[in-house]
């Protein structure tokens, strides 16, 4: 039986699971897309407390983790959701909703006021969490994105 609240484990950016799990998020969307941003591109840093934090999820403590997320701040009152991503396998069991959830709250009591994230128009899983979840699209906050392909959404706390 699997566990309606997933055990959500804080992380540094480059830990082996973030980095496994994050090769993953890379090759799905590089299938996809034809290309896609490297996460090994992102300094680690970027994540460190108390400007960011990274997070992974496991169904079960005792099991491997099954999805990641994290957030940093772009400014002193907006904080940018990056490097969402559930394994296939275990889609569906609400992993992104609990992790988006921890995510906004961390960045909230960190003085974020705004959240932008961004995504890419076929992750219709993904763009359905957001939009749940009170999100709404933004022009592109990233310079040379692709508007046929990259979709930008934020939401205020």
């Amino acid at each position: 039986m699997t566990d309606p609240h997933p055990h959500l484990s804080v992380v540094p950016y480059d830990h082996p699971d973030a980095h496994r799990l994050m090769r993953q998020l890379h090759a799905e969307q590089t299938s996809l897309y034809g290309y896609a941003d490297d996460p090994a591109d992102t300094p680690a840093a970027e994540f460190a407390p108390p400007r960011g934090l990274f997070l992974l999820a496991h169904i079960h403590p005792a099991t491997e983790p099954v999805a990641c997320g994290g957030w940093h701040l772009i400014d002193s009152r907006t904080a940018e959701i990056k490097r969402m991503y559930v394994q296939p396998e275990a889609r569906g069991l609400s992993l992104g909703q609990h992790l988006l959830t921890r995510l906004e709250h961390d960045a909230r009591h960190s003085g974020a006021t705004r959240i932008l994230l961004e995504t890419g128009v076929s992750n219709t899983a993904a763009l359905a969490l957001y939009h749940s979840a009170g999100y709404s699209p933004v022009p592109s906050y990233r310079k040379g994105r692709n508007p046929s392909v990259n979709r930008a959404l934020h939401k205020l706390l």
